[in-house]
């Protein structure tokens, strides 16, 4: 049942976006999984696009676990200062390396990798989809707790946990690990704060869409 009380198929209604973004890779510009463990750790209330500038320069100095095991904060601040909250973020890194030491550790389970300091539910998520790991969640950014509602799909929330938990009601395991991700391509390219509803392949059954067209 969807929020209107409608059994709704939406795993076919949602189709089209799961094709079009699917297997797309996330706009944090990782090379492997320990700079994209480190990238979603300092992109917490910062953008994809800052936190891409900034990490070449930490990746050259801090090539991997090992080496950012051994750190401390005022030797990662000067890579990191154009962070937002680059200080508690430090201390995440830290904690972080120092509890796996090594790549080869980094957890690949949501109850693994959350047990860690800076990642929730939304991050591990991410982690696992880009790791091409079967999902155990979806992904609920700051996109999709925009988006779903707007569709139709959950109820208005600002609790990611609560959009997941919706999402993961709603929709079947086989799409989990693509369909948060696909959302939240289409909350960053088309339906914006101000959406471009003409262009979008789902407007057909967008609650909004048929709002706004009357």
């Amino acid at each position: 049942m969807d929020l209107f009380g409608n059994s709704t198929d939406w795993a076919e209604k949602l189709k089209p976006i799961v094709k079009k973004y699917k297997g797309r890779k996330h706009p944090l510009d990782y090379h492997n999984l320990y700079q994209l463990m480190v990238m979603v750790v300092l992109s917490a209330q910062d953008s994809d696009a800052n936190i891409n500038k900034i990490t070449p320069a930490l990746f050259d100095a801090y090539p991997n676990m090992e080496s950012l095991a051994v750190a401390n904060e005022e030797a990662l601040f000067p890579y990191i200062s154009k962070v937002r909250n680059f200080g508690t973020k430090a201390k995440w890194l830290l904690e972080i390396a120092k509890t796996i030491q090594n790549d080869v550790n980094i957890p690949l389970t949501i109850e693994g990798l959350v047990a860690l300091k800076g990642i929730g539910r939304k991050s591990a998520n991410v982690i696992m989809r880009e790791a091409q790991i079967p999902a155990e969640g979806i992904i609920a950014d700051l996109h999709v707790i925009r988006v779903a509602p707007r569709i139709g799909l959950i109820s208005e929330t600002k609790d990611g946990i609560k959009a997941e938990k919706q999402l993961m009601q709603l929709l079947p395991k086989e799409i989990w690990s693509e369909i948060g991700m696909a959302i939240s391509f289409l909350g960053r390219e088309i339906c914006r704060p101000q959406p471009k509803c003409p262009e979008c392949p789902i407007n057909s059954i967008c609650e909004y869409y048929k709002k706004i067209k009357g």
